[in-house]
Protein backbone atom coordinates (compact mmCIF):
# COMPACT_ATOMS: atom_id res chain seq x y z
CA UNK A 1 0.00 0.00 0.00
CA UNK A 2 0.99 3.38 -0.66
CA UNK A 3 2.58 5.44 2.24
CA UNK A 4 -0.40 8.04 3.80
CA UNK A 5 0.86 11.60 4.24
CA UNK A 6 -0.20 13.24 7.67
CA UNK A 7 -2.57 14.89 6.35
CA UNK A 8 -4.66 12.05 4.31
CA UNK A 9 -4.15 9.74 7.30
CA UNK A 10 -5.41 12.29 9.92
CA UNK A 11 -8.78 12.26 7.56
CA UNK A 12 -8.80 8.74 7.07
CA UNK A 13 -8.57 8.45 10.73
CA UNK A 14 -11.22 11.62 10.98
CA UNK A 15 -13.92 9.82 8.93
CA UNK A 16 -13.79 6.49 9.91
CA UNK A 17 -11.86 5.27 12.97
CA UNK A 18 -14.08 5.75 16.24
CA UNK A 19 -11.64 6.27 19.51
CA UNK A 20 -12.64 5.67 22.97
CA UNK A 21 -14.83 8.42 24.40
CA UNK A 22 -15.18 9.92 21.41
CA UNK A 23 -17.55 10.95 18.67
CA UNK A 24 -17.73 9.78 15.03
CA UNK A 25 -16.82 11.38 13.35
CA UNK A 26 -14.14 12.18 15.42
CA UNK A 27 -13.88 16.02 16.74
CA UNK A 28 -10.59 16.64 17.60
CA UNK A 29 -7.07 15.84 15.86
CA UNK A 30 -5.36 13.21 17.34
CA UNK A 31 -1.26 13.28 17.65
CA UNK A 32 0.08 10.93 15.19
CA UNK A 33 2.68 7.86 16.71
CA UNK A 34 5.16 7.05 14.44
CA UNK A 35 7.49 5.08 16.71
CA UNK A 36 8.12 4.44 20.81
CA UNK A 37 11.47 3.85 22.11
CA UNK A 38 11.68 3.92 26.50
CA UNK A 39 9.53 6.21 27.88
CA UNK A 40 9.62 8.36 24.93
CA UNK A 41 6.51 8.70 21.89
CA UNK A 42 7.76 9.95 18.40
CA UNK A 43 5.35 11.99 17.31
CA UNK A 44 4.47 13.73 13.70
CA UNK A 45 5.33 16.98 13.71
CA UNK A 46 6.22 16.88 17.41
CA UNK A 47 8.98 15.41 17.67
CA UNK A 48 9.63 12.94 20.87
CA UNK A 49 7.15 13.59 23.99
CA UNK A 50 7.96 11.58 27.45
CA UNK A 51 5.15 9.32 28.19
CA UNK A 52 3.43 10.10 31.79
CA UNK A 53 0.90 7.82 30.86
CA UNK A 54 2.29 4.12 30.47
CA UNK A 55 -0.35 3.52 27.79
CA UNK A 56 -3.13 3.44 30.07
CA UNK A 57 -0.96 2.46 32.78
CA UNK A 58 0.25 -0.60 31.40
CA UNK A 59 4.05 0.36 29.77
CA UNK A 60 5.50 0.29 33.21
CA UNK A 61 8.65 -1.10 31.40
CA UNK A 62 8.61 1.56 28.46
CA UNK A 63 8.41 0.77 24.89
CA UNK A 64 10.84 -1.95 23.06
CA UNK A 65 12.04 -3.57 25.74
CA UNK A 66 14.64 -6.10 24.49
CA UNK A 67 13.61 -9.19 27.11
CA UNK A 68 9.95 -8.40 26.17
CA UNK A 69 10.82 -7.87 22.27
CA UNK A 70 13.21 -11.43 22.51
CA UNK A 71 10.23 -12.84 24.19
CA UNK A 72 7.86 -11.58 21.35
CA UNK A 73 10.27 -12.57 18.82
CA UNK A 74 11.01 -16.29 20.33
CA UNK A 75 7.13 -17.34 21.27
CA UNK A 76 6.76 -15.86 17.01
CA UNK A 77 9.07 -18.75 15.69
CA UNK A 78 6.83 -21.66 17.55
CA UNK A 79 3.47 -20.29 17.59
CA UNK A 80 1.52 -16.92 17.76
CA UNK A 81 -2.03 -18.56 18.75
CA UNK A 82 -4.21 -21.60 19.42
CA UNK A 83 -7.57 -22.41 20.30
CA UNK A 84 -7.58 -23.34 24.63
CA UNK A 85 -9.96 -25.35 24.41
CA UNK A 86 -9.24 -28.65 24.61
CA UNK A 87 -5.55 -27.52 23.78
CA UNK A 88 -2.82 -25.93 26.42
CA UNK A 89 0.90 -24.59 26.06
CA UNK A 90 3.73 -23.94 28.02
CA UNK A 91 3.45 -20.22 27.70
CA UNK A 92 0.17 -20.09 29.32
CA UNK A 93 0.63 -23.10 31.91
CA UNK A 94 4.52 -20.92 33.04
CA UNK A 95 1.86 -17.99 32.75
CA UNK A 96 -0.40 -19.27 35.61
CA UNK A 97 2.28 -20.59 37.52
CA UNK A 98 4.10 -17.26 38.31
CA UNK A 99 0.56 -15.38 38.82
CA UNK A 100 -0.83 -18.16 41.36
CA UNK A 101 2.88 -17.89 43.00
CA UNK A 102 2.87 -13.77 43.48
CA UNK A 103 -0.41 -13.17 43.96
CA UNK A 104 -2.38 -13.05 47.76
CA UNK A 105 -2.26 -16.41 49.31
CA UNK A 106 -5.24 -18.49 48.58
CA UNK A 107 -5.49 -17.40 45.05
CA UNK A 108 -4.75 -20.82 42.96
CA UNK A 109 -6.89 -20.92 40.11
CA UNK A 110 -6.31 -18.66 36.85
CA UNK A 111 -8.78 -17.80 34.32
CA UNK A 112 -6.69 -16.12 31.26
CA UNK A 113 -9.15 -13.53 29.59
CA UNK A 114 -8.30 -11.24 26.69
CA UNK A 115 -8.97 -7.74 28.19
CA UNK A 116 -9.24 -5.92 32.10
CA UNK A 117 -13.45 -5.40 32.00
CA UNK A 118 -13.56 -9.18 30.45
CA UNK A 119 -11.94 -10.68 33.14
CA UNK A 120 -14.70 -8.78 35.86
CA UNK A 121 -17.35 -9.99 33.96
CA UNK A 122 -15.97 -13.17 34.24
CA UNK A 123 -15.75 -12.32 38.18
CA UNK A 124 -18.79 -11.14 38.59
CA UNK A 125 -20.01 -14.35 36.38
CA UNK A 126 -17.74 -16.94 38.95
CA UNK A 127 -19.56 -15.34 41.73
CA UNK A 128 -22.89 -15.58 40.60
CA UNK A 129 -22.80 -19.37 39.58
CA UNK A 130 -20.90 -20.25 42.69
CA UNK A 131 -24.24 -19.38 44.75
CA UNK A 132 -26.33 -20.88 42.01
CA UNK A 133 -24.36 -23.84 42.42
CA UNK A 134 -24.81 -23.71 45.83
CA UNK A 135 -28.26 -23.20 45.61
CA UNK A 136 -28.61 -20.06 46.62
CA UNK A 137 -29.97 -18.18 42.69
CA UNK A 138 -31.55 -15.48 45.26
CA UNK A 139 -27.48 -13.95 45.90
CA UNK A 140 -27.71 -12.35 42.65
CA UNK A 141 -26.68 -8.38 43.60
CA UNK A 142 -22.85 -6.84 43.72
CA UNK A 143 -22.29 -4.20 46.80
CA UNK A 144 -19.54 -1.56 45.74
CA UNK A 145 -19.08 2.02 46.74
CA UNK A 146 -19.04 5.19 45.45
CA UNK A 147 -16.70 6.27 42.85
CA UNK A 148 -15.70 3.14 41.24
CA UNK A 149 -14.45 2.17 37.60
CA UNK A 150 -14.52 -1.43 36.75
CA UNK A 151 -15.10 -1.16 32.44
CA UNK A 152 -17.11 -0.78 29.66
CA UNK A 153 -18.63 -4.36 29.02
CA UNK A 154 -22.06 -4.70 30.83
CA UNK A 155 -21.94 -6.10 33.91
CA UNK A 156 -18.84 -4.36 35.04
CA UNK A 157 -20.71 -1.09 34.17
CA UNK A 158 -23.77 -2.08 36.63
CA UNK A 159 -21.05 -1.85 39.49
CA UNK A 160 -18.95 1.82 37.96
CA UNK A 161 -19.98 5.07 40.05
CA UNK A 162 -24.12 4.87 38.71
CA UNK A 163 -24.16 8.63 38.86
CA UNK A 164 -20.55 10.43 38.65
CA UNK A 165 -19.13 7.75 36.09
CA UNK A 166 -19.36 7.55 32.53
CA UNK A 167 -22.40 4.71 31.99
CA UNK A 168 -25.60 6.92 33.24
CA UNK A 169 -26.80 6.49 29.82
CA UNK A 170 -27.91 2.77 30.80
CA UNK A 171 -29.52 3.44 34.28
CA UNK A 172 -33.06 1.71 34.15
CA UNK A 173 -31.45 -1.35 31.46
CA UNK A 174 -28.49 -1.93 33.55
CA UNK A 175 -29.19 -4.58 36.95
CA UNK A 176 -29.13 -2.21 39.75
CA UNK A 177 -26.79 -3.24 42.35
CA UNK A 178 -25.92 -1.63 45.79
CA UNK A 179 -23.86 1.26 46.57
CA UNK A 180 -22.23 2.65 49.79
CA UNK A 181 -20.75 6.06 49.68
CA UNK A 182 -17.24 6.28 48.41
CA UNK A 183 -14.49 5.43 51.46
CA UNK A 184 -13.35 8.99 52.73
CA UNK A 185 -10.24 10.49 50.50
CA UNK A 186 -6.19 9.88 52.01
CA UNK A 187 -4.06 6.64 52.21
CA UNK A 188 -3.88 7.61 56.15
CA UNK A 189 -7.49 8.80 57.00
CA UNK A 190 -9.52 5.90 58.54
CA UNK A 191 -12.82 6.86 59.25
CA UNK A 192 -14.55 3.91 62.01
CA UNK A 193 -17.82 5.42 61.12
CA UNK A 194 -17.72 4.59 57.23
CA UNK A 195 -15.99 1.30 58.36
CA UNK A 196 -19.62 0.80 60.32
CA UNK A 197 -21.57 1.94 57.47
CA UNK A 198 -19.37 -0.64 55.15
CA UNK A 199 -20.35 -3.89 58.11
CA UNK A 200 -24.21 -2.58 58.13
CA UNK A 201 -24.57 -2.34 54.63
CA UNK A 202 -23.04 -6.15 53.67
CA UNK A 203 -25.51 -7.52 56.81
CA UNK A 204 -28.32 -5.73 55.91
CA UNK A 205 -27.93 -7.04 52.03
CA UNK A 206 -25.97 -10.53 52.54
CA UNK A 207 -29.38 -12.64 51.81
CA UNK A 208 -28.68 -11.33 48.51
CA UNK A 209 -25.74 -10.16 48.03
CA UNK A 210 -23.34 -12.27 46.14
CA UNK A 211 -20.15 -10.38 46.19
CA UNK A 212 -18.83 -7.02 47.33
CA UNK A 213 -16.10 -5.55 44.64
CA UNK A 214 -14.38 -2.50 44.72
CA UNK A 215 -11.02 -1.23 43.64
CA UNK A 216 -8.29 -1.76 46.28
CA UNK A 217 -6.55 1.19 47.77
CA UNK A 218 -6.56 3.43 44.77
CA UNK A 219 -10.01 3.95 42.77
CA UNK A 220 -8.70 4.25 39.00
CA UNK A 221 -10.48 5.86 35.89
CA UNK A 222 -13.83 6.74 38.61
CA UNK A 223 -11.77 9.75 40.17
CA UNK A 224 -8.21 8.72 40.84
CA UNK A 225 -8.93 8.51 44.85
CA UNK A 226 -6.88 7.01 47.29
CA UNK A 227 -8.56 5.12 50.51
CA UNK A 228 -7.20 3.60 53.84
CA UNK A 229 -6.21 -0.11 53.10
CA UNK A 230 -8.36 -0.89 56.64
CA UNK A 231 -11.43 -0.73 55.13
CA UNK A 232 -10.53 -3.71 52.94
CA UNK A 233 -9.74 -5.32 56.16
CA UNK A 234 -13.43 -4.56 57.03
CA UNK A 235 -14.77 -6.10 53.94
CA UNK A 236 -12.81 -8.91 54.25
CA UNK A 237 -14.14 -9.18 58.08
CA UNK A 238 -17.65 -8.41 56.83
CA UNK A 239 -17.89 -10.97 53.92
CA UNK A 240 -16.78 -13.27 55.79
CA UNK A 241 -19.08 -13.15 59.05
CA UNK A 242 -22.25 -12.56 55.88
CA UNK A 243 -21.36 -15.28 53.95
CA UNK A 244 -20.68 -12.67 51.41
CA UNK A 245 -18.05 -13.25 48.27
CA UNK A 246 -14.71 -10.60 48.12
CA UNK A 247 -13.38 -9.47 44.75
CA UNK A 248 -10.89 -7.46 44.38
CA UNK A 249 -9.92 -5.56 40.65
CA UNK A 250 -6.53 -4.77 40.96
CA UNK A 251 -6.52 -4.33 36.92
CA UNK A 252 -4.97 -0.87 37.23
CA UNK A 253 -3.41 -1.74 40.74
CA UNK A 254 -1.50 -4.72 39.77
CA UNK A 255 2.44 -5.12 39.70
CA UNK A 256 3.82 -2.68 42.00
CA UNK A 257 1.71 0.36 40.83
CA UNK A 258 1.00 1.36 44.30
CA UNK A 259 4.29 0.84 46.17
CA UNK A 260 3.03 -3.06 46.85
CA UNK A 261 2.99 -5.81 44.16
CA UNK A 262 -0.72 -5.72 44.36
CA UNK A 263 -2.41 -3.18 46.32
CA UNK A 264 -4.58 -5.84 48.91
CA UNK A 265 -0.78 -6.22 50.55
CA UNK A 266 -1.24 -2.53 51.98
CA UNK A 267 -3.95 -4.35 54.32
CA UNK A 268 -2.67 -7.96 54.48
CA UNK A 269 -5.82 -8.97 53.09
CA UNK A 270 -7.04 -11.94 50.32
CA UNK A 271 -10.03 -11.34 48.43
CA UNK A 272 -12.26 -14.58 47.19
CA UNK A 273 -11.17 -13.39 43.63
CA UNK A 274 -8.96 -11.03 41.69
CA UNK A 275 -8.71 -9.11 38.47
CA UNK A 276 -5.43 -8.22 37.23
CA UNK A 277 -4.83 -7.01 33.44
CA UNK A 278 -3.49 -3.65 32.08
CA UNK A 279 0.53 -4.15 33.00
CA UNK A 280 0.28 -7.87 32.81
CA UNK A 281 2.20 -7.94 29.35
CA UNK A 282 4.01 -4.96 29.75
CA UNK A 283 1.70 -3.28 27.77
CA UNK A 284 2.32 -5.10 24.70
CA UNK A 285 -0.63 -7.26 23.79
CA UNK A 286 -4.05 -7.13 25.31
CA UNK A 287 -4.34 -10.08 28.15
CA UNK A 288 -5.86 -10.40 31.70
CA UNK A 289 -6.89 -12.73 34.07
CA UNK A 290 -9.14 -13.71 36.36
CA UNK A 291 -7.92 -15.96 39.71
CA UNK A 292 -10.19 -17.13 42.20
CA UNK A 293 -9.67 -19.38 45.39
CA UNK A 294 -10.50 -23.11 45.46
CA UNK A 295 -13.72 -22.59 47.53
CA UNK A 296 -15.14 -20.80 44.49
CA UNK A 297 -13.98 -23.38 41.93
CA UNK A 298 -15.05 -26.19 43.93
CA UNK A 299 -18.26 -24.58 44.19
CA UNK A 300 -18.86 -23.64 41.04
CA UNK A 301 -18.36 -27.38 40.11
CA UNK A 302 -20.31 -28.47 42.48
CA UNK A 303 -23.32 -27.10 40.79
CA UNK A 304 -25.95 -28.38 38.10
CA UNK A 305 -23.77 -26.87 35.38
CA UNK A 306 -20.22 -27.87 36.79
CA UNK A 307 -18.43 -25.61 34.06
CA UNK A 308 -17.61 -22.04 33.88
CA UNK A 309 -19.44 -21.32 30.33
CA UNK A 310 -17.08 -18.56 29.44
CA UNK A 311 -14.39 -19.07 26.48
CA UNK A 312 -12.50 -15.88 24.35
CA UNK A 313 -11.45 -16.97 21.24
CA UNK A 314 -7.98 -15.28 22.18
CA UNK A 315 -8.04 -17.26 25.55
CA UNK A 316 -4.48 -17.97 26.97
CA UNK A 317 -2.67 -16.18 23.64
CA UNK A 318 0.53 -18.29 23.44
CA UNK A 319 2.51 -15.28 22.70
CA UNK A 320 0.51 -13.03 25.19
CA UNK A 321 1.18 -15.43 27.56
CA UNK A 322 5.44 -15.13 26.91
CA UNK A 323 5.23 -11.68 26.82
CA UNK A 324 3.70 -11.89 29.96
CA UNK A 325 5.94 -13.89 31.34
CA UNK A 326 8.79 -12.30 30.66
CA UNK A 327 7.30 -8.83 31.76
CA UNK A 328 6.49 -10.79 35.28
CA UNK A 329 9.98 -12.05 35.66
CA UNK A 330 11.51 -8.60 34.46
CA UNK A 331 9.49 -6.51 37.11
CA UNK A 332 11.18 -9.23 39.72
CA UNK A 333 14.02 -9.32 39.08
CA UNK A 334 14.46 -6.17 39.77
CA UNK A 335 14.40 -3.50 42.54
CA UNK A 336 10.97 -2.63 41.71
CA UNK A 337 9.80 -1.28 45.10
CA UNK A 338 12.68 0.99 44.75
CA UNK A 339 12.14 2.23 41.71
CA UNK A 340 8.56 3.38 42.50
CA UNK A 341 9.63 4.44 45.73
CA UNK A 342 11.79 7.25 43.66
CA UNK A 343 9.26 8.15 41.40
CA UNK A 344 7.22 8.67 43.96
CA UNK A 345 9.07 10.88 45.37
CA UNK A 346 9.90 12.64 42.26
CA UNK A 347 6.42 13.47 41.30
CA UNK A 348 5.84 14.46 45.10
CA UNK A 349 8.72 17.16 44.50
CA UNK A 350 7.71 18.24 40.78
CA UNK A 351 3.83 18.49 41.75
CA UNK A 352 4.74 20.56 45.20
CA UNK A 353 4.01 23.62 42.59
CA UNK A 354 0.54 23.06 41.91
CA UNK A 355 -0.45 23.78 45.56
CA UNK A 356 0.45 27.18 44.24
CA UNK A 357 -1.74 27.38 41.29
CA UNK A 358 -5.50 28.78 41.53
CA UNK A 359 -8.29 26.51 40.77
CA UNK A 360 -6.48 23.42 42.38
CA UNK A 361 -8.82 21.54 44.76
CA UNK A 362 -5.67 18.73 45.71
CA UNK A 363 -2.49 17.15 44.98
CA UNK A 364 -1.81 13.76 45.81
CA UNK A 365 0.56 10.85 45.16
CA UNK A 366 0.51 7.48 45.85
CA UNK A 367 3.61 4.97 44.64
CA UNK A 368 4.01 5.91 41.13
CA UNK A 369 1.09 7.49 40.82
CA UNK A 370 0.72 11.27 40.93
CA UNK A 371 -2.74 13.25 40.71
CA UNK A 372 -3.90 17.06 40.70
CA UNK A 373 -7.89 17.89 40.54
CA UNK A 374 -8.83 21.13 39.52
CA UNK A 375 -12.49 22.90 40.66
CA UNK A 376 -13.37 22.36 37.01
CA UNK A 377 -13.26 20.16 34.49
CA UNK A 378 -10.09 20.12 31.61
CA UNK A 379 -10.42 21.35 28.42
CA UNK A 380 -8.51 18.68 26.55
CA UNK A 381 -7.46 20.55 23.54
CA UNK A 382 -5.72 23.25 25.34
CA UNK A 383 -4.46 20.27 28.26
CA UNK A 384 -2.70 18.59 24.81
CA UNK A 385 -1.23 21.74 24.05
CA UNK A 386 -0.03 22.78 27.02
CA UNK A 387 1.13 19.44 27.60
CA UNK A 388 3.39 18.62 24.70
CA UNK A 389 4.49 22.32 25.02
CA UNK A 390 6.65 20.84 27.71
CA UNK A 391 7.69 17.45 25.92
CA UNK A 392 5.55 15.33 28.00
CA UNK A 393 2.19 13.59 26.49
CA UNK A 394 -0.43 12.91 29.20
CA UNK A 395 -3.78 12.35 29.13
CA UNK A 396 -6.60 14.14 31.66
CA UNK A 397 -9.97 13.36 31.90
CA UNK A 398 -12.89 15.31 33.91
CA UNK A 399 -10.94 17.28 36.53
CA UNK A 400 -8.56 15.56 37.01
CA UNK A 401 -4.40 15.76 35.72
CA UNK A 402 -2.79 12.70 36.68
CA UNK A 403 0.34 10.40 35.67
CA UNK A 404 1.58 7.27 36.05
CA UNK A 405 4.80 6.96 34.18
CA UNK A 406 6.94 4.14 33.58
CA UNK A 407 9.09 2.64 35.52
CA UNK A 408 11.99 2.75 33.44
CA UNK A 409 11.76 6.52 33.43
CA UNK A 410 14.49 8.14 35.09
CA UNK A 411 14.47 11.36 37.33
CA UNK A 412 15.21 13.87 34.89
CA UNK A 413 11.85 12.98 33.52
CA UNK A 414 9.94 12.49 36.14
CA UNK A 415 10.60 16.27 36.95
CA UNK A 416 9.75 16.65 33.29
CA UNK A 417 5.99 15.27 33.80
CA UNK A 418 5.85 16.64 36.69
CA UNK A 419 6.20 20.02 34.75
CA UNK A 420 3.57 19.64 32.35
CA UNK A 421 1.05 18.30 34.82
CA UNK A 422 1.63 21.64 36.49
CA UNK A 423 1.32 23.37 33.21
CA UNK A 424 -1.82 21.57 32.33
CA UNK A 425 -3.35 22.80 35.41
CA UNK A 426 -2.60 26.50 34.95
CA UNK A 427 -3.54 26.16 31.40
CA UNK A 428 -6.66 24.89 32.67
CA UNK A 429 -7.46 27.18 35.34
CA UNK A 430 -6.65 30.24 32.92
CA UNK A 431 -3.18 30.57 34.75
CA UNK A 432 -0.76 29.20 32.01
Amino acid sequence: MPELNLDELLDLDRRHVWHPYGPMPGTQRPLVVESAAGVRLRVAGHGELVDGMSSWWSAIHGYGHPVLDEAARGQLGRMSHVMFGGLTHEPAVRLVERLVDMSPEGLEHVFLADSGSVSVEVALKMCLQYWRSLGRPEKRRMLTWRGGYHGDTWQPMSVCDPEGGMHGLWAGVLQEQIFVDEPPSGFDAYDESYAEQLREAIARHAHEVAAVIVEPVVQGAGGMRFHSPAYLRVLREACDAHDVLLVFDEIATGFGRTGELFAAGHAGVSPDVMCVGKALTGGYLTMAATLCTARVAEGISRGEVPVLAHGPTFMGNPLASAIACASIDLLLSQDWRGEVKRIGAGLSDALSEAHEIPGVRDVRVLGAIGVVQLDREVDMAAATRAAVAEGVWLRPFRDLVYTMPPYVTNDEDVARIGRAVCAVAAAATGKG
